[in-house]
């Protein structure tokens, strides 16, 4: 939970600013990479805790990679 709520406070910074030039694009897409990996392996197991934990992480590390590439 600490892990995944830590990507909160990126995202709101992102999304008020619009200032994305210190993020990296690659860290970020290796990132989203693996968490959907892990959503992967959670929906294969059957595991809604590893489903949800990396469904929300997903969306939190996607939306700043989308504003990244939207934004440059």
């Amino acid at each position: 939970m600490l892990t995944t709520g830590s990507f909160v406070p990126q995202v709101v910074k992102v999304v008020r600013t619009r200032d994305t030039r210190s993020i990296s694009a690659l860290a970020y897409l290796a990132l989203c990479a693996g968490v959907a990996l892990w959503l992967v392996y959670g929906l294969a197991l059957s595991s809604p805790p590893i489903v949800a934990a990396n469904a929300v992480t997903l969306l939190l590390a996607g939306t700043v990679l989308l504003y990244k590439v939207r934004l440059g």
